[in-house]
């Protein structure tokens, strides 16, 4: 299964205006990557599965939920997992940011198109931006000493919040040398598909 139903069999209380923001992800996706690449061609008929679902897992584990709280999307890229979050938690604030402008400015068209009223886009490097949140969330920007590294700075160090990576494979090599809490949680205990046999999230909380 990859369409829309996908995330229905996964999360059952969303509401009419909620489902069809994910019913239209896929056609808009598709129009947006068929000019720039945003997200793997091979993957866009995928999208469900390999992106939406996928950025959505985090909602399993009981990390954040839909309290108010802020949210950081670092190097979001196609808008993953900022866009679907935010759909799903409408009550919490997000914040997009990327370096690369082109894509920046098509997530901002995608928000637009889907009427998705609390997410913002931020052109910058992480290393400019000082904005203080309670979560930040990143998919593919590299190892997590790096990622630590560039934004402690920005986490808010109380309300239980924190820094939550995804991840994929073997991590002893680049856990190994790391001294932070960290709690590591394998998706394939929370999804039948097996796509996620090898993902993982680490949540490294802040306070």
């Amino acid at each position: 299964m990859n369409s829309s139903k996908l995330i229905f069999k996964y999360f059952k209380k969303l509401n009419e205006n909620q489902k069809n923001q994910f019913k239209k992800l896929e056609e808009i996706f598709k129009f947006w990557n068929s000019k720039v690449n945003l997200i793997s061609r091979k993957d866009i008929d995928n999208i469900y599965l390999n992106h939406v679902l996928h950025s959505l897992s985090i909602d399993k584990l009981s990390i954040i939920n839909d309290n108010y709280k802020t949210v950081m999307d670092l190097g979001t890229g196609g808008g993953f997992p900022g866009i679907p979050l935010a759909i799903l938690y409408p009550n919490n604030k997000f914040y997009l940011i990327d370096s690369k402008l082109k894509k920046i400015k098509i997530v901002k068209e995608i928000i637009k198109e889907l009427d998705i009223k609390n997410a913002i886009t931020i052109n910058k490097r992480i290393e400019d931006e000082d904005k203080k949140i309670d979560y930040i969330v990143c998919r593919a920007f590299g190892r997590l000493t790096k990622i630590v590294k560039y934004t402690k700075k920005n986490l808010i160090k109380k309300n239980n919040g924190g820094l939550i990576c995804f991840k994929g494979g073997d991590l002893k090599d680049e856990l190994k040398n790391f001294d932070k809490k960290h709690i590591i949680y394998e998706l394939k205990n929370y999804f039948q598909e097996t796509f996620f046999e090898s993902k993982k999230i680490i949540f490294i909380p802040m306070h």
